[in-house]
């Protein structure tokens, strides 16, 4: 059997793909191995490598010649950390997803000859990846026509994005039946940081949905530590049964009970609810250089498996008005959910790991 070393960022976006690569790889019998950075220690808890090396990162800032040096250092010392560890471990292969951490243990990776897969989450390639993919020989692909990876079209494969086993056990859970006799269940969620906008705009926008539905509602909604205080008290003045806190473990069983999702557009995200079939409002984080979220959440769209509400129209007017208008059409929401569903690519996971088989066995 072989020896494979996952590069992940320590971040859920990049730690959970990963993490199903890996336990894909374990069920064939491999080794797996991680290296991150420091903040997976938020999020990389369950991921089931044998051995977990943080290696220091940095994400270069040209516009600052001296965080420029001071992040050349840190790569420096990441890149001897990483070939230190590559050159003990021995792997067949690499696999990357993404994020400057990526960066140090792929360029070692390189330099001692080690074959490697990149793989990207999103419908735009990420700088990072854009800096690496010269040195793998794979680019494995979340979604069909990628931005910027036309120019590799001799190195890429499209895999979709892996999602992880605990996505896959509750992927065949059915659409919850919606009527005047259900309880409407919405999950709420920001990415692994929790999203203030929503903190900000969510309790007015359910303070102003109609009474009758604001009775049946069973919210769930992720905010962010110094919000909970606040949104405690206003929930608690629309006599609004809601379950909030910073982190959900459980969060893919949580939006299979859900009749909506309202969450950012990451890869991730949007990848695991199309592996469920959950419709869901998307609202893009803004500002991004490659506009990743808003390409993501489009392509979910187009799809009529979600809309997309952009960050500087959203009101709690506009968002109660979303709300209200989808949950007042059952049907149009069931299909959304089957639109979404057929979106997920559900064997995503067993062609990466098959890629990086193959990568491993040509190298």
């Amino acid at each position: 059997m072989s020896k494979f070393v996952m590069v992940a960022g320590g971040t859920g976006g990049h730690l959970f793909p990963a993490q199903a690569l890996a336990e894909e790889l374990l069920r064939r019998g491999h080794t797996v191995y991680l290296m991150t950075d420091a903040r997976a220690k938020n999020y990389g808890g369950d991921f089931p490598a044998l051995e977990t090396i943080i290696v220091p990162a940095a994400t270069p800032s040209f516009r600052h010649p001296f965080k420029a040096i001071k992040a050349g250092f840190t790569i420096l010392a990441g890149v001897r950390k990483a070939r230190k560890a590559l050159k003990r471990i021995k792997p067949d292969a690499i696999v990357g997803f993404g994020g400057y951490p990526t960066f140090p243990p792929f360029l070692a990776a390189s330099m001692l000859g080690i074959p490697g897969v990149l793989h990207e989450a999103n419908s735009v390639l990420g700088r990072a990846n854009r800096a690496l993919v010269r040195f793998c020989e794979k680019l494995a692909l979340g979604f069909e026509d990628t931005k910027y990876a036309e120019r590799f079209s001799d190195k890429t494969v499209i895999t979709g994005n892996p999602v992880r086993d605990m996505v896959h056990q509750v992927a065949n859970i059915p659409y919850p039946p919606l009527g005047a006799e259900h309880d409407v269940r919405i999950t709420v969620f920001g990415g692994s940081q929790g999203a203030q906008i929503f903190s900000q705009v969510l309790p007015g926008a359910i303070a102003a949905l109609p009474d009758e539905l604001r009775a049946r509602l069973k919210l769930v909604q992720q905010c962010r530590e110094e919000d909970l205080q606040r949104m405690a008290e206003v929930y608690a003045q629309t006599r609004v049964n809601v379950d909030a806190a910073p982190f959900f473990k459980d969060l893919p069983r949580l939006m299979a009970k859900s009749h909506l999702v309202i969450c950012r557009a990451g890869a991730l995200t949007v990848s695991e609810l199309g592996a469920i079939g959950r419709p869901a409002i998307y609202v893009p984080l803004p500002g991004s250089l490659d506009q990743d979220q808003l390409n993501n959440a489009k392509r979910m769209e187009a799809a009529g498996g979600g809309v997309v509400m952009e960050q500087a129209a959203l009101s709690p007017h506009s968002l109660a008005t979303k709300i209200t208008e989808l949950l007042a059409h059952p049907a149009q929401l069931q299909q959304m959910a089957t639109n979404a569903k057929n979106v997920g690519m559900p064997d995503a996971v067993q062609r990466l790991a098959d890629l990086t088989e193959q990568t491993a066995k040509a190298g």
